[in-house]
């Protein structure tokens, strides 16, 4: 029951783009089309799930035991951006158009704070090895489903009538504002099950 509070917590009601407001920078700017939409997804997903595993064994194993938390900061960023780095270049072998489309938000993933942010959040909620191991996964899921829901609706404003004042930028806040509200929402659903 635990791990399916953490599954649905951080997909659905505390989801790190529409509730908690992370990762905003590639949400909005990978999400033009589905495609590249699912790819920034699954990158993500990879690598917060290894980066919350890798993060927790070295907070519970070095940091702590030698005492070394104020460089907790440092050290998760090294991590985070190393574990980019090889999906950086997997990606770059296996699916070359993916990596253009992808473009300077694939580096991005380095510095997105919904990364960071799940890597603390574990530490912080004191977080076994495999409820921060799924809190990663679940996290990276929750990204996914908010950017591929948000790619589809900015397909569908390209095809919409849209008054000029709106288009483009502007359309796609007010929709990724609705979106938030709807998310919201899944707080009343959820409450009475997790409690």
């Amino acid at each position: 029951m635990e791990y399916v509070s953490i599954i649905l917590t951080n997909i659905l009601i505390n989801n790190f783009i529409m509730s908690r407001f992370l990762g905003i920078c590639p949400f909005l700017g990978v999400s033009k089309q589905v495609e590249t939409a699912t790819g920034m997804g699954m990158a993500v997903v990879f690598v917060m799930t290894v980066a919350s595993a890798a993060t927790w064994l070295i907070q519970k194993f070095i940091l702590e035991t030698m005492g070394l938390i104020y460089l907790q900061t440092v050290i998760f960023i090294l991590v985070i951006a190393a574990l980019v780095q090889f999906v950086e270049m997997v990606i770059m072998k296996t699916s070359p158009t993916l990596y253009q489309a992808l473009g300077v938000y694939l580096p991005l993933i380095t510095t997105n704070c919904a990364i960071m942010g799940v890597a603390v959040i574990n530490v912080q909620e004191i977080y076994n090895f495999g409820q921060s191991t799924v809190s990663g996964l679940s996290a990276g899921l929750g990204f996914t489903l908010a950017i591929i829901l948000f790619a589809g609706i900015r397909e569908r404003l390209e095809l919409a009538d849209i008054p000029e004042s709106l288009e483009g930028f502007p359309i796609a806040l007010i929709s990724a504002g609705l979106m938030s509200v709807a998310f919201f929402g899944f707080q009343g659903l959820f409450s009475a099950f997790l409690s």
